[in-house]
């Protein structure tokens, strides 16, 4: 979820008004910042976590793997002060996600326990958790469903009008990563690349698959 209220919502004006307390109240209750190097854990699928980490600018990568090794990437996001951790926090469970830092960045690591005493004091800042985790979960059901119902050349597709829609969730752009991206391997995402490219929809280059034509886009993902 991101400090800053999202630019839609029911709360958006009361958000506003709130958020100098809610940024006070996350300094308040930060223990230290930490740098972390491209390809280390901000946090670990299955561990305990008794924080939150507030990213304020970088690009992250979430996660899950199983025992086989199979990875599954939800995707990558281009920090615009993240928090992460937050979900973990409220429900007391192990991590679900792996948080991996992408680039070099900075993370304000945010004791949970004193962030927890700050929420019952001042019950209104709950209120950016509430907003921003609904924001997210339907951001992050809209794209496991896609993932469940589509073959993967629609969502290729699918993944780039979102990238230009601005959306914070991006596709890695590691060829490797971008197959973990739709649950499969290398040579089947090649393969469904390759049949957007023949159709002239997509275009694929040294920094990976953008789109060549948008109104064949729109048609083809029926928009």
């Amino acid at each position: 979820m991101q400090q800053q209220p999202y630019p839609l919502g029911r709360f958006h004006a009361e958000l506003e008004q709130l958020e100098p307390r809610f940024a006070a109240a996350l300094e308040a209750c930060t223990l230290f910042l930490h740098r972390y190097l491209p390809g280390e854990y901000i946090m670990r699928q299955g561990e305990q976590s008794e924080c939150l980490y507030l990213v304020e600018t970088g690009r992250v990568s979430l996660n899950s793997a199983v025992h086989s090794g199979r990875l599954f990437q939800l995707g990558e996001i281009a920090c615009q002060r993240q928090i992460f951790g937050e979900m973990e926090f409220f429900s007391a469970t192990p991590v679900q996600w792996s948080v991996m830092a992408e680039t070099e960045l900075d993370a304000s690591v945010i004791c949970a326990h004193k962030l927890a005493l700050r929420l019952l004091a001042e019950p209104e800042l709950t209120l950016f958790f509430a907003s921003a985790l609904a924001s997210d979960y339907l951001d992050t059901l809209d794209i496991t469903t896609s993932r469940l119902l589509h073959p993967i050349a629609y969502n290729i597709a699918y993944e780039l009008w979102r990238e230009r829609q601005r959306t914070p969730m991006l596709g890695s752009r590691k060829r490797a990563h971008e197959a973990a991206r739709f649950g499969t391997t290398e040579r089947v995402y090649r393969r469904a690349l390759k049949e957007l490219v023949d159709q002239g929809i997509v275009c694929d280059g040294a920094d990976g698959p953008t789109i060549a034509d948008l109104a064949r886009l729109r048609t083809y993902l029926d928009l």
